[in-house]
């Protein structure tokens, strides 16, 4: 299906508005949940969006920046998982995994973009010495808005300007290697749930992982929300034990050295 000229400025301003909060990380909108369901919305199929926002979320789920390192795009990876299960037809496994090139290219414009911040080194620091805390203000808004128009322009030409490429380009493939982007975009989500259970699995968190898992498998259930709601339960109960225990310890009072009890 073709995407119309008004639907690709309409993603290009999603994707922008997404890519801005991706610097503040406020509402944490460039998630490819949240990115896909707009992008679904706009092309008139919120089911697809929802559909590939789920498998592209729970793929890019474990992907952190780590040092140095940046992961690929999940921003682009949910826009553009959409987008090709739309244009091409494909299901939403194989359009995943035809979609790592274009978080690729998120990921090169992000350190991009950094490699080029470093010239406003010399005048933020100028501005910090000098107390200019409206120059130091412009000069990261600027950054943002750089940051967010380039992610937009990429998102129309990838979108709209160059679908027929795209879509040919595809169509092109043959039946073995759609099969391969189909069998490779099934694993991802394993494969973002095992990076994921890489950095969070702890052994005070493994009593849960089996709960959660033992809970599953008795019920048979095929909707994970009420074991997400359990375990909302169990954390919220585990906030408020935490908040009434530092609670306490602010109010006891602190023993100080040299202090006896019954005269020893």
């Amino acid at each position: 299906m073709q995407i119309t000229l008004v639907q690709g400025l309409l993603i290009a301003l999603v994707v922008f508005i997404c890519a801005l909060d991706k610097h503040m990380e406020t509402f944490m909108w460039f998630r490819p949940l949240v990115v896909a369901f707009f992008t679904g919305l706009i092309l008139g199929d919120v089911r697809l969006g929802l559909q590939a926002g789920a498998i592209a979320e729970l793929s890019y789920l474990g992907l952190l920046t780590v040092g140095g390192t940046v992961p690929p795009d999940p921003l682009f990876a949910g826009l553009m998982t959409t987008v090709l299960a739309h244009t091409t037809g494909c299901d939403v496994s194989t359009a995943l995994g035809l979609a790592v090139p274009f978080a690729l290219i998120g990921q090169w414009i992000g350190t991009a973009t950094n490699t080029f911040y470093a010239g406003f080194l010399p005048k933020v620091d100028r501005d910090a010495a000098a107390g200019n805390e409206k120059g130091l203000a412009q000069t990261m808004y600027f950054g943002w808005l750089l940051y967010s128009a380039a992610f937009a322009l990429a998102a129309f030409l990838s979108v709209y300007a160059l679908q027929n490429s795209i879509a040919s380009f595809v169509a092109a493939f043959p039946v073995w290697l759609v099969h391969g982007f189909e069998v490779a975009g099934g694993l991802m989500p394993a494969v973002g749930l095992a990076l994921l259970l890489v950095v969070m699995l702890k052994k005070e968190n493994v009593a849960y992982l089996l709960a959660g898992f033992v809970i599953m498998i008795i019920t048979n259930c095929q909707n994970i929300l009420p074991v997400a709601i359990i375990a909302g339960c169990i954390a919220f109960i585990g906030f408020n034990r935490d908040v009434e225990m530092n609670k306490a310890a602010a109010a006891a009072p602190a023993v100080q050295e040299g202090d006896f009890e019954d005269g020893i």
